[in-house]
C-alpha cells in the first residue's frame, strides 16, 4: 500500500476529494517523514503546528466543496520566501532571528489556495551556489546515494529538491536565478519549472539578482508542476515586474498531443568534453518527441558561449546592490563590538561575520564591476551580451521553433565537498545549460529522463516561448511519459 506522503499532488488531490483520507492524515504522514529524515538536512524550520492548523482548515473547505486544486496538499517553502511569524533567513547568519511581519505573495497565494506549509527548506546562502554547501545550516544531502558517498542535491534550491525526492512533502517552492530550480531537479530525479520572468511575483522573496530571480514549483511529476504553478502565478501590483496576464489552466493543457510542434536542438550546446551519456540522453529525448509527432530541427544560438561570463557579471552586480541593506542595524545578526568601535566598525564586522565566503566573493565581484572605471568594461558589456543572447532565442522562435530541447546539467550529482574547495569557476560551470534561460527571461523546465552508469538521475531541459508555460508543460508531459522515469532513491536516511 502506498504511504500517503508518497502520493503525487494530483493523486492526493483526487483522494482528498473522494474522502479516502483527510488533509490532516496527509500532513501527519509528511511530518512523520520529516522527523525521520534529519540526515538529509532539508527542513531547517519545521512548522508542525501551523501545518496541522492549515490541514484542519483545508479539510473543512473540502467538506464544503469549496476546495481549489492545492487545498490540503502539504508543501515545503524555500527559506528565501518571507513567511509571516516564521524564521526566514535565506540560509544566512546575517538574517539570524528574522521573523517577517508579512507573507510573500507566492506563499500567500499557496496558503490562500489551501496548501499546507510544513516548514522552511534549506538552500544555498542568499541563493548563491550550485551545491547547497554555502548554507549557514550546513549542506543538504541528496537522497540518492552511491555506496557511502554523500552527494549534493544541487543548488540553490537543494532543500526543496531533496525534500520532494525523499517524499517529505508533495511539492515545494524554489527560486531560479541561474538554474537554481532546474539543476537541483535534474540532480534528484524531480521536476522543476522556472516560469517566464514576471509570471510569479517576487514580492516578499529575499532578493539575489532582481532582473533574474523567478519563483517556481518543484514536484515529482509534470502534472503536479502544472497544478502548483496555477496556484503560485498571477499579477501582483506590489511587484513592478509582475505581468498583468491571465493565468491559464496549465493542467488542462496536458492533452498528450504535440503533433506538428517544432523542437530546436541548439548546436552550441554540444560542448567539448560533454559526457557520452548526457549526449545519448539528449538524442533519446529528441527521438521520443519525434515519435510523438514533433519535428526536430537543428538551430543556432551563437552567443551561448558568452552566457556564463555575462551572468557572473550581472548577477553579482545586482547582488552587491541588494545585499547592501544588511548592516546589523534594524534586524538580523549584529557583531559584538569592542570598546571604542563606531558605526563603521559595526557595519564592517557584522557583514564580515554575517555573510559566508561565497556571498562575500560575489558581493566583492559585483562591487568591482560597478565601480568607476570598470562599469563600462564589465557591467555594460555584459548587459549588451545579455541582449544578444535574448535576440538569439527570439530569432529561433520567430523562425517557427515552438520549444528548445537541451540537457539540464553537464553531469549527474557530484559528491559533497568535491568542488567546494576547488576553483569556484568549476562550480559555476554547473549552470552552463540553465543560465541562458534566465538572461533571456524565458520559461524552462527540467525533468528526469534516465539514469547514468552509476544509477544516478539525469535530466533534460525544455525551453519555451515567453508566457507559454502551458504549451511547454504539454511538451514536458509527453517527454515524461516517453521517458517512463519511475526510479526513486532507496531509503537510507
Amino acid at each position: 500500500m502506498t504511504a500517503l506522503n508518497d502520493l503525487t499532488i494530483s493523486d492526493a488531490r483526487d483522494g482528498l476529494r473522494r474522502g479516502d483520507f483527510t488533509a490532516l492524515d496527509l500532513t501527519n504522514a509528511c511530518l512523520t517523514a520529516i522527523e525521520g529524515a534529519g540526515a538529509l538536512n532539508a527542513f531547517v524550520h519545521p512548522t508542525p503546528e501551523v501545518a496541522r492548523d492549515r490541514a484542519a482548515k483545508a479539510d473543512a473547505r473540502i467538506r464544503a466543496g469549496e476546495a481549489p486544486a492545492m487545498c490540503g496538499i502539504p508543501i515545503g517553502i524555500k527559506d528565501l520566501f518571507c513567511t509571516e511569524g516564521v524564521p526566514s533567513q535565506a540560509a544566512s547568519r546575517i538574517l539570524q532571528g528574522f521573523r517577517p511581519p508579512y507573507e510573500s505573495t507566492v506563499s500567500a497565494r499557496l496558503r490562500d489556495a489551501g496548501a499546507v506549509m510544513l516548514g522552511k527548506l534549506n538552500m544555498d546562502e542568499f541563493a548563491m551556489g550550485s551545491s547547497n554547501e554555502t548554507s549557514t545550516y550546513g549542506p543538504v544531502v541528496n537522497p540518492w546515494k552511491i555506496d557511502d558517498r554523500q552527494l549534493t542535491p544541487g543548488g540553490s534550491s537543494g532543500g526543496s529538491a531533496a525534500a520532494v525526492a525523499a517524499n517529505l512533502c508533495l511539492g515545494a517552492t524554489g527560486t531560479d536565478t541561474g538554474g537554481s530550480i532546474r539543476q537541483p531537479a535534474a540532480f534528484t530525479g524531480t521536476v522543476g519549472l522556472k516560469p517566464t520572468y514576471g509570471r510569479c511575483s517576487r514580492w516578499g522573496i529575499v532578493a539575489f539578482a532582481s532582473s533574474l530571480d523567478q519563483a517556481g514549483p518543484m514536484t515529482r511529476t509534470v502534472r503536479d508542476t502544472a497544478i502548483m504553478l496555477g496556484a503560485m502565478a498571477g499579477h501582483d501590483p506590489r511587484d513592478s515586474t509582475s505581468a498583468d496576464l491571465e493565468v491559464p489552466d496549465f493542467e488542462a493543457a496536458l492533452t498528450g498531443d504535440i503533433r506538428g510542434k517544432r523542437i530546436g536542438l541548439p548546436k552550441e550546446y554540444r560542448m567539448d568534453g560533454m559526457p557520452a551519456e548526457i549526449e545519448a540522453l539528449w538524442s533519446r529525448g529528441a527521438d521520443w518527441l519525434r515519435a510523438a509527432g514533433a519535428e526536430i530541427v537543428e538551430i543556432s544560438l551563437p552567443h551561448t558561449h558568452y552566457a556564463l561570463p555575462a551572468y557572473y557579471v550581472i548577477a553579482p552586480a545586482e547582488a552587491s546592490s541588494n545585499l547592501a541593506r544588511y548592516d546589523g542595524v534594524r534586524y538580523g545578526y549584529r557583531a559584538q563590538l569592542a570598546q571604542g568601535d563606531g558605526i563603521t566598525e559595526m557595519y564592517e564586522k557584522t557583514r564580515a561575520e554575517g555573510f559566508g565566503a561565497e556571498v562575500q566573493r560575489r558581493v566583492m565581484v559585483g562591487t568591482y564591476v560597478l565601480s568607476a572605471g570598470f562599469y563600462d568594461a564589465y557591467y555594460n558589456r555584459a548587459r549588451k551580451v545579455r541582449t544578444l543572447i535574448k535576440r538569439d532565442f527570439d530569432l529561433a522562435f520567430e523562425a517557427g521553433v515552438d520549444a528548445i530541447l537541451t540537457p539540464a546539467t553537464p553531469s549527474a550529482a557530484f559528491g559533497l565537498g568535491e568542488m567546494a574547495d576547488a576553483d569556484p569557476v568549476q562550480m559555476y560551470l554547473n549552470d552552463v545549460f540553465t543560465v541562458p534561460v534566465n538572461l533571456a527571461g524565458l520559461p524552462g523546465i527540467a525533468l528526469p529522463a534516465g539514469l547514468d552508469a552509476q544509477g544516478l538521475p539525469l535530466g533534460l531541459q525544455l525551453i519555451g516561448r515567453p508566457w507559454e508555460e502551458a504549451p511547454l508543460l504539454a511538451l514536458a508531459d509527453v517527454l515524461e511519459q516517453a521517458a517512463g522515469f519511475v526510479s526513486r532513491p532507496a531509503k537510507w536516511w
